[in-house]
């Protein structure tokens, strides 16, 4: 079907996660049978039956037990919990880009994230934010600008306990990751047959790890977007931004600068709290009570991906404010890290240009969201939470 340009329409709704994602996996197994609908190279609702004719394809047969093996798993919500994770480490990397690109613009000081404190308390995600940051903030000029005769002591939690945040979230993905891991290898059919010829019956097709993981990784990315948001406030609130200009615009009081930036943020935030709440403890009985318990798992991923999705556009603000904050420190430089993801943000070929007088700024949010979907802000591809 891939290699043909098909693939059967899945409703979202529809599956509560137990006795397998039956809704949703019973769509594919139509469109095999030449029922149902399917999605065509232009993206458009067709009967199945006629576009696997046009491809030269003949309909599948379910042989004995072969029906009932495609519908009774997890693999819905278990596809779904694989890509968030995919799409939730590369937001971690590039969520860590923007903390160090808005430390370095508020002028905060890189001493909470020494080696020796993190171990001092070596929760493995922890250990690797406070690695990435120094990485990027190396050979800055704008901490050097400021080293002596600094006032402040401390800088405020959102900017000093990056590490922490950032660190317990990338451990959440982990988890996540290792969730899906054993999912996807394992045999979620119910009843299993196995090589002595015994017919077991059991209960591999509940959903409740994947969408406790699924779960989990909703709580994290609130709280990865959460911490964004209160740096971009620091960053727009000439109260708290060390000295950058109210709303970061050079005409302030006539010009609103970056000021719905900042709103957008919080409303965004506000949703993905509401949304954050557990789906894998909400069961309601299904199939004459015999299903008396279950996870559902759907709901989790179909939450998960719109937080997933708030977050990526909370990050695209927080870039968008720290690389303006960058421009007034001019002609002072930020760590080698910062400047090349800042150079990638100011790119003239899809990137965002500095602020110099009021815009819409939704195109360039909208840009800047693309390039993270795309991993194209991710300060070290490839780097494990």
């Amino acid at each position: 079907l891939l290699q043909a340009g098909l693939v059967p329409l899945v409703p979202e709704q529809g599956s509560v996660g137990a006795s397998g994602d039956l809704a949703p996996l019973s769509h594919i197994a139509l469109a095999l049978m030449g029922e149902g609908e399917m999605l065509g190279p232009d993206r458009r609702p067709a009967p199945a039956g006629p576009a696997l004719a046009a491809r030269g394809l003949t309909p599948f047969r379910f042989a004995p037990k072969e029906g009932i093996s495609f519908i009774n798993g997890t693999q819905a919500q278990t596809a779904l919990l694989t890509l968030l994770v995919l799409d939730a480490e590369s937001l971690w990397r590039t969520a860590v880009g923007a903390a160090a690109m808005s430390l370095e613009a508020l002028r905060g000081t890189p001493t909470p994230l020494d080696p020796r404190i993190h171990a001092a308390r070596p929760h493995p995600g922890q250990v690797r934010t406070a690695d990435l940051m120094r990485r990027l903030l190396e050979a800055s000029e704008i901490r050097e600008s400021h080293r002596e005769n600094d006032p402040r002591v401390q800088d405020a939690y959102s900017l000093r306990c990056t590490p922490q945040v950032l660190g317990a979230v990338a451990d959440a993905i982990r988890f996540a990751r290792g969730v899906a891991e054993v999912e996807l290898n394992a045999s979620t059919d119910n009843p299993l047959v196995f090589e002595s010829g015994e017919v077991l019956s059991g209960g591999n097709f509940h959903g409740q790890p994947v969408a406790q993981a699924l779960d989990f990784l909703a709580v994290a990315l609130t709280t990865l977007q959460a911490i964004a948001e209160r740096r971009v406030e620091r960053l727009v609130n000439p109260d708290l931004s060390q000295g950058l200009p109210a709303f970061l615009t050079r005409d302030p009081g006539l010009s609103s600068g970056f000021m719905m930036v900042q709103i957008t943020a919080a409303s965004l935030v506000a949703e993905s709290r509401a949304l954050a709440m557990p789906a894998s403890i909400g069961s309601i009985p299904t199939d004459a009570n015999q299903e008396d318990f279950v996870p559902m798992g759907m709901a989790a991923a179909l939450k998960a991906r719109r937080i997933l999705i708030n977050a990526r556009r909370v990050i695209a603000a927080e870039l968008l404010c720290a690389a303006q904050g960058l421009e007034f420190l001019l002609p002072l430089r930020p760590g080698r890290g910062v400047e090349a993801l800042y150079r990638r943000i100011r790119s003239e070929a899809d990137g965002v240009g500095p602020l110099a007088e009021d815009r819409a700024p939704a195109p360039d949010l909208a840009r800047l969201e693309g390039l993270i979907a795309a991993g194209a802000l991710d300060p070290s591809p490839g780097l494990s939470c």
